[in-house]
């Protein structure tokens, strides 16, 4: 008997002698058994055997058929759930050696790192808006279905979220901004760029990114009801600290908007000089000049123009983290690591915090280029 297999390293494939001649033998997995025992009795291995042990007769095409329907659903069940895995890091690969074949895609490390609790974490909720945002707008059409899949689902959380805290929404709604243009461009483009799917479920999901922008259009503030001490009893000098403390002029002036007192220091020249001069150098300064009528630099005006030529930087509460000793992408959690000395993943080097380094969203995204 020759050996027949998928692969020269597999134990090839079981073969039972029939009337009929032979026939190949196909073993179930545990996990299908144990979710579908209701079909047990169908899918199972059929084999009939006469009074002198003679021959054997293996499953009938039914029963074939009824296997590969319970696996097609079984897969299908598993791909509608909002997380496939809830592992803490993943191993990234960009070339096939003997041990290991395949590369780690983009789509795989977004199904398999815990994206879906991380929304949950105000530390990295931030950072999992940012990472969407840019995926919708360069690498949506490179995930697979079940990736897709994935990445809406994280979104209706994101999305339930913010109605029921009120937490940014400013986000969340450039998110869905960027992301109906780029459906926008691929439905009405169908045929020259790649787009996995039916045409018909994406213009679902452009449907129900309409119906979030107009939740979050009519998204209400509720008045926090506090006897007492509130931002307004704070001191000026502690107030303005406040202030100083951000690093996105947008969070300034929405945190103007709340009182007179809060919206006089929002407005100090020092305060958005300090903001320029963090995210942007002198030479960049000198080719926007921006001058008050007074004559002065209008610093509040500059900051606003050099982030449309410049990028300005970006801080999160906490990141993805990669390993380059191991090239492995993980999540670190700050209380193991202190309670525990647990580096979040099963890493070899001598002294594994000199070899982190923490991943924005668009090196996250770098990666997976291949």
């Amino acid at each position: 008997m020759p050996f027949l297999g998928q692969d020269w390293r597999s134990p090839g494939w079981r073969w039972v002698k029939t009337a009929d001649g032979w026939k190949r033998c196909e073993p179930f997995s545990p996990a299908l058994e144990d979710g579908n025992s209701q079909l047990s009795d169908i899918s199972h291995t059929v084999i009939l055997t006469d009074d002198d042990d003679d021959e054997e007769i293996y499953r009938t095409e039914d029963c074939e058929f009824a296997t590969k329907k319970r696996k097609k659903d079984h897969c299908r069940n598993n791909t509608n759930s909002q997380c496939f895995y809830r592992e803490k890091w993943i191993y990234v690969h960009k070339e096939s050696t003997r041990e290991r074949h395949g590369y780690c895609t983009l789509g795989e490390a977004f199904n398999r790192l815990d994206f879906s609790s991380a929304v949950q974490d105000i530390r990295r909720f931030n950072y999992v808006v940012k990472l969407l945002q840019l995926i919708a707008k360069s690498q949506l059409t490179s995930l697979s279905g079940a990736a897709q899949k994935n990445y809406f689902n994280i979104l209706d959380k994101i999305v339930r979220k913010v109605l029921e805290d009120q937490y940014n929404p400013r986000l969340i709604k450039d998110l869905l901004q960027d992301l109906s243009s780029t459906l926008c461009i691929l439905i009405r483009g169908v045929g020259k760029s790649v787009l996995v799917g039916n045409i018909n479920i994406w213009i679902c999901r452009l449907e129900t990114i309409l119906v979030w922008q107009q939740q979050l259009k009519n998204l209400q503030m509720n008045k926090q009801v506090n006897n007492g001490l509130t931002l307004s009893d704070l001191p000026l000098h502690m107030l303005n600290n406040i202030l100083y403390r951000f690093s996105d002029g947008w969070d300034i002036i929405t945190l103007g908007q709340v009182t007179p007192t809060l919206y006089m220091l929002s407005e100090d020249r020092q305060l958005w000089k300090k903001l320029c001069q963090y995210h942007f150098a002198e030479k960049q300064f000198c080719r926007h000049l921006i001058l008050s009528e007074k004559g002065h630099i209008d610093w509040k005006l500059m900051y606003f123009a050099l982030q449309k030529y410049y990028p300005i930087k970006e801080q999160y509460g906490d990141t993805l983290h990669f390993c380059r000793h191991c090239s492995i992408l993980f999540w670190k959690d700050y209380h193991l690591a202190l309670l525990l000395k647990d580096t979040g993943h099963p890493c070899t080097a001598s002294d594994p915090n000199t070899c982190l380094m923490p991943v924005s969203p668009q090196h996250f995204i770098d990666l997976f280029k291949f």
